[in-house]
């Protein structure tokens, strides 16, 4: 990670803007502010931040439509800030290709560790391969390792025929794999970008999910192939996905 990361925080409520700003200039990063998207995208002609902290409940056009129109037109790794905090609302951020969730009110030091997480994953070299190909969730039909994927509805059918329902939580976390297929992620990013939260001590969340989802997916759950566990590492998607037609 550079020395000073340049940080632009998007969020209508000044105290808010202003306590964030502060507190991230403290821990050594620049940081920029913006009170809507239209000073967000000025700001972002005049140089390209870093990250944006974007807030969703915005006046005018809202968090998650700057966030998708963002992912559009560039890189530049977005966490949104909201007062929601229901696990449609989560995959939906995601849907917009949004990095990370965090939900008011918030610990200034878990917002902290969650940007130095993504601004770690940007400086990855995987990052921008996998970028560029992120996929726009949202009522499709994906498929990957043979496997196909029905978003909207959560069921997969396996290469055996098998159909399988996902929980909520299984489908959130299979989200944050597409999203970074091929690409490692740990255990706490995981976690966070899943279900918005960080690990406590001896938290087996994460592994117990990818164990129910590999039950889901796998021919051979023992011989797992397409949701790896990289040692020391975490977790990854080993295979592309396609989006069928």
């Amino acid at each position: 990670m550079k020395a000073k990361p340049n940080i632009l925080i998007v969020d209508d409520h000044p105290e808010i803007r202003n306590s964030v700003a502060r507190y991230l200039t403290r821990n050594g990063m620049s940081v920029r502010t913006a009170e809507d998207a239209v000073e967000m995208d000025r700001q972002i002609g005049a140089s390209e931040p870093d990250l944006i902290i974007l807030d969703v409940m915005m006046p005018g056009e809202n968090g998650l439509s700057a966030c998708a129109r963002l992912h559009e037109s560039n890189d530049i790794p977005v966490l949104l800030l909201t007062a929601l905090d229901g696990e449609n609302d989560i995959l939906s951020g995601f849907q917009k290709g949004a990095d990370d969730y965090m939900s008011k009110p918030f610990n200034p030091p878990e917002l902290l560790a969650r940007i130095q997480a993504i601004l770690r994953r940007a400086q990855s070299p995987n990052r921008s391969e996998n970028a560029s190909n992120k996929i726009k969730l949202a009522g499709k039909k994906l498929r990957f390792g043979g496997v196909t994927y029905d978003v909207d509805a959560r069921v997969v059918e396996r290469q055996d025929g098998r159909m399988e329902v996902l929980t909520s939580g299984e489908a959130n976390l299979l989200s944050v794999l597409i999203h970074h297929a091929r690409e490692t992620l740990s255990r706490e990013d995981l976690l966070m970008m899943s279900a918005g939260r960080v690990p406590g001590p001896f938290d087996r969340t994460i592994d117990n999910q990818v164990s129910r989802l590999r039950k889901k997916l796998e021919p051979d759950v023992l011989r797992p192939r397409l949701i790896s566990t990289v040692r020391n590492g975490g977790y990854t998607l080993s295979c592309d996905v396609d989006v069928l037609p």
